[in-house]
């Protein structure tokens, strides 16, 4: 691997020019700076991260209102990287300290069997990207007990980059697409970032290999003059995707438009529970009101880094007031989350 890493870095070195490429994921980040790949690159060729960890994208409006139905005496159920994502008034690990039941699943069908042995209100606070979105939807199709109800924050990939393209903010000669989210979707759904904005594109495994090859991808079709989608990660992405998650999420969600942490409203951006499913929809099922939003603590840039225009080490709070035991912000909770691996990578 040590030589042909050496030969791919070559390969780069001789058509390099000044570029930015953007990844959206979290995955992709940490294999970048576990391995040093940014320390390999050319000085002139940029690899920034994007919006790609899902957990850090759920707004504070969206912990709100779990924490909102966990006072209500919910039983709250997610996965362990949510508990500590800030909200406007504190957190779900908050809400836990004050007596509320919120419980940690590896999965939505954990939460369904909690739900099946408590007689209280059972709620899975769905996070994640069209990855974890097959999995909820199959639990709702499957028909799960009727005190249990889930709360759709699931986003989508593509529309995020089509407001970043659009934004202009970044200014991106190329995207390192997610291959987990790309083994769901395929590759059809990026086509009209390189046919409509003329961006190069290349969807990527997880090793470094696959790192540093979709870098040279990229950087041959700029020198190519070509903009198209190329799929690194045959092993695992097909052009179609997964149909039967596909179908499977098209019948339990329809698409609509909310923000995410950092951003604005992003059009036809998350999914949400089609009405005839309204008995298994939290937002359906219960009186959520929340208060005035403060979607990032005060001097936390978290909004920067994810929309890909600052790096963690910009923030004046990192790695003093703001680290992966006392977070500030949604980015340094997750183990996804860019600032959190920078404050275990950047040091090297």
């Amino acid at each position: 691997m040590k030589d042909l890493s050496k030969q791919i870095v070559s390969k780069i070195n001789r058509i390099s020019q000044p570029v930015k490429i953007m990844h959206v994921c979290g995955s992709h980040e940490h294999t970048i700076m576990q391995h040093g790949i940014r320390s390999l690159l050319p000085e002139e060729v940029e690899v920034v991260a994007g919006p790609g960890c899902p957990v850090c994208c759920v707004p504070a409006r969206e912990i709100d209102e779990c924490v909102e139905l966990a006072r209500q005496g919910v039983t709250i159920t997610t996965f362990g990287d949510m508990l500590r994502v800030p909200g406007s008034n504190g957190s779900l690990a908050d809400a836990k300290a004050e007596g509320a039941d919120v419980r940690i699943v590896y999965g939505v069908n954990n939460a369904v069997e909690i739900a099946r042995k408590v007689d209280g209100e059972v709620v899975f606070m769905a996070a994640g990207f069209e990855t974890t979105a097959p999995t909820t939807a199959s639990e709702i199709l499957a028909g799960p007990p009727d005190n249990f109800s889930v709360l759709s924050c699931h986003r989508l990939i593509p529309p995020a980059l089509r407001f970043l393209i659009e934004s202009g903010e970044v200014n991106l000669d190329g995207l390192i697409e997610p291959g987990h989210v790309s083994t769901i979707i395929g590759t059809r759904p990026y086509i009209p970032f390189s046919r409509d904005y003329g961006i190069p594109q290349v969807i990527a495994g997880f090793n470094p290999i696959d790192v540093l090859l979709a870098v040279y991808m990229i950087l041959r079709q700029i020198r190519d003059g070509e903009a198209r989608v190329e799929n690194e990660y045959r092993r695992v992405v097909r052009e179609e995707g997964n149909l039967k998650a596909q179908e499977a999420m098209g019948e339990v969600f329809y698409v609509t438009s909310r923000e995410w942490r950092g951003f604005p409203e992003i059009p036809d951006s998350v999914y949400e529970i089609r009405g005839e499913f309204s008995d298994f929809n939290a937002r359906e099922k219960f009186d959520i009101e929340v208060g005035e939003v403060v979607d990032c603590p005060t001097g936390c840039i978290c909004g920067a880094v994810l929309r890909g225009v600052a790096r963690p080490e910009d923030c004046a709070l990192f790695r003093s007031e703001c680290t992966p035991t006392s977070p500030v912000g949604a980015c340094m909770v997750s183990r996804e989350g860019t600032c959190n691996i920078a404050y275990r990578y950047s040091s090297f």
